[in-house]
C-alpha cells in the first residue's frame, strides 16, 4: 500500500511515496523530467512484493521509495536547479531516511541523477538500474516547448537540466569508471528519442554492466510494466540476491 510523506533536505522539502515492508532492503526510484513519484505506480507495488499494479510477479519484497525531485510534483520549487543539486538532494534524502545502501533505479533524467550519484557515492549504491538514459556526451540542442496550462513541475527546472544534458560536464563521462555497483541498462529501441548507441556505449564503459533491449520506446516501465519488473527482478536476484539491510 502506497503512502505519501514529506522530508526536509538541504533547506527544501521533498515529497515522496513509499511502498513495501519497512524491514525490507531499500530501493529508490527516480523519475523522468516533468514526472513525479506517481509515474512509478504501475511497477512499484510489484517491486515492493505485493504484485499489485502491473500484474507482474513480485520482485521483492523491497522497501520502495520514490521522491519527487526538486521542482517536480509536491516537492518544493526553490528556483535553483541543476543535476548536481538533484544528486545532492538524493544524498540528503538517503541520510534523512537513514538509508545506508540502496538499489537505485532511474528513468531518463532520474537515470542521469542516478549515475552522477553512483560516481560520487559508490558506497551507497548496491545496484544501479538505468532505464533509457541519455549518456554524458554532447548532443544538438532542441529548444523545449512549454506545454499549455498549469504544470505539475517548474518550467525553469526543465530549461536548466536540459541545458546540462545537451552539454554535459566532460568530467561526467570520465567518472563512469568509478561506478563499482552492478548495473542494468534498459534500452527502449528505435521508438525512443534517446540515442540507443549511447546506451550501448555506456554499457561497455561501466565496469560491471548488463544491457537489455525492450523495444517499447522511452517509457519502458509504463509501456511494458511486466517485462520491466521481470528484468529488474532477475537482475537483482542474480547480482544482489535480495539480501542485506536498508
Amino acid at each position: 500500500m502506497r503512502e505519501r510523506r514529506m522530508t526536509g533536505v538541504g533547506g527544501i522539502r521533498l515529497s515522496y511515496a513509499v511502498w513495501g515492508p519497512p524491514e525490507a532492503p531499500a530501493m529508490v526510484l527516480l523519475h523522468a523530467t516533468g514526472e513525479c513519484a506517481d509515474d512509478w505506480g504501475a511497477v512499484a507495488p510489484a517491486l515492493a512484493g505485493d504484485g499489485a499494479g502491473s500484474g507482474a510477479a513480485a520482485a521483492g519484497p523491497w522497501r520502495v521509495y520514490a521522491p519527487d525531485l526538486r521542482g517536480h510534483g509536491r516537492s518544493d520549487r526553490p528556483g535553483a536547479y541543476s543535476l548536481e543539486l538533484m544528486r545532492d538532494d538524493l544524498l540528503a534524502f538517503l541520510d534523512a531516511l537513514g538509508l545506508r545502501e540502496v538499489v537505485l533505479v532511474g528513468h531518463s533524467l532520474g537515470g542521469v541523477v542516478g549515475y552522477l550519484f553512483a560516481q560520487d557515492h559508490p558506497e551507497r549504491v548496491r545496484a544501479l538500474v538505468l532505464e533509457d538514459v541519455p549518456v554524458p556526451r554532447p548532443r544538438k540542442p532542441v529548444a523545449p516547448v512549454r506545454p499549455e496550462g498549469e504544470l505539475d513541475f517548474d518550467w525553469d527546472m526543465v530549461l536548466a537540466v536540459r541545458a546540462q544534458i545537451d552539454t554535459p560536464d566532460p568530467a561526467w563521462a570520465g567518472r563512469l569508471g568509478r561506478i563499482g555497483a552492478p548495473a542494468l541498462l534498459l534500452a527502449g529501441g528505435p521508438a525512443s528519442h534517446v540515442p540507443q548507441d549511447g546506451i550501448r556505449e555506456m554499457a561497455r564503459v561501466l565496469p560491471d554492466a548488463e544491457l537489455a533491449d525492450v523495444p517499447a520506446g522511452h517509457l519502458i516501465h509504463a509501456a511494458e510494466p511486466e517485462e520491466f519488473v521481470r528484468l529488474v527482478r532477475d537482475f537483482l536476484e542474480r547480482r544482489v540476491r535480495g539480501g542485506g539491510r536498508p
